[in-house]
């Protein structure tokens, strides 16, 4: 249900890029006074770039500004002088100085989308081939990229549905995502293997071992995502604008992360493994008779 409502967000509403995807200007600004992000903001909103996104720089007495093509267009030499004389009109602020502008191109910003998309698809690819290897198992390699692909639609789908624009960080907080989730089932995966080689385990279905192995790991799961929830949470309630979105998808992520290799991974295994070995079994009646 979640990935469908994830899907059907993405193909009605789509994402919304910022401007290292879609092009746009980077205005650096130093102050004499130490301003908050607040006064800046309120300062550009009176020349209407008020939805800027405004991170500190190094110090801060220092601010990134970042203007999309929609706020800018491509004239960047008329920016500086714009955003000094709005910043130079607001008291608490001090004195500006305008330290670099750059435009950032659409053409590079099409570039980034495509390597943004290459940089997860080689992640998965890596992980089939990892966990295949490692494990001498294409169906849990399988299965496992199968849940990291259910993760990264609901996270794109929970960015569509609340209207969070896709950014680099957000991208480095999908890969966190995907490294996360396989590294869960990985630790599931590895137990199943340990629990198939001792001889007390002979006499149970591939479901019951499976079973097993993610109540074994289930303790060491469970506190290890609830440590990771809650810094999240503290990141995304409490870690300002410019940590917000990056800090959703790892919050989303570590949820679906979290169930996707009990409810997703898991169980893919399970019916994959119990349809062949009703499919041998039916091959050996047949031959039987025969």
């Amino acid at each position: 249900v979640t990935m469908i409502i994830g899907l059907v967000s993405l193909g009605v509403y789509g994402l919304k890029y910022d401007i290292d995807f879609t092009g746009g200007s980077i205005v650096q600004v130093r102050f004499d006074k130490t301003p908050t992000i607040a006064e800046v903001r309120r300062a550009l909103s009176k020349v209407g770039l008020g939805d800027a996104i405004i991170q500190e720089f190094g110090t801060s007495r220092e601010y990134i500004i970042r203007l999309s093509l929609t706020m800018t267009g491509t004239r960047t030499e008329e920016l500086g002088p714009r955003i000094e004389k709005a910043l130079a009109a607001e008291p608490a602020l001090g004195k500006p100085e305008i330290r670099r502008v750059e435009f950032v191109g659409p053409q590079v910003g099409r570039d980034l989308q495509w390597q943004a998309v290459q940089a997860v698809l080689y992640g998965l690819v890596g992980i089939l081939i990892y966990i295949a290897w490692s494990f001498k198992s294409l169906r849990g390699g399988v299965a496992a990229v199968v849940a990291v692909f259910h993760d990264v639609i609901v996270c794109l789908g929970a960015l569509s549905l609340t209207g969070r624009e896709f950014s680099l960080p957000v991208l480095a907080a999908l890969l966190t995502i995907i490294g996360y989730s396989v590294n869960d089932t990985i630790v599931a995966y590895d137990r199943l293997r340990e629990n198939r080689a001792k001889v007390g385990t002979k006499g149970k279905t591939f479901a019951q071992q499976m079973n097993d192995a993610i109540n074994q790991t289930l303790s060491r799961t469970i506190l290890t995502s609830l440590t990771t929830f809650l810094s999240t949470a503290i990141l995304l309630f409490l870690g300002g604008k410019t940590l917000e979105d990056f800090a959703f998808v790892l919050f989303i992520g570590v949820i679906t992360g979290t169930y996707s290799t009990i409810y997703v991974a898991g169980t893919i295994m399970v019916d994959w493994t119990t349809y062949l070995e009703a499919r041998v079994r039916r091959g050996k009646k047949a031959v039987a008779k025969a």
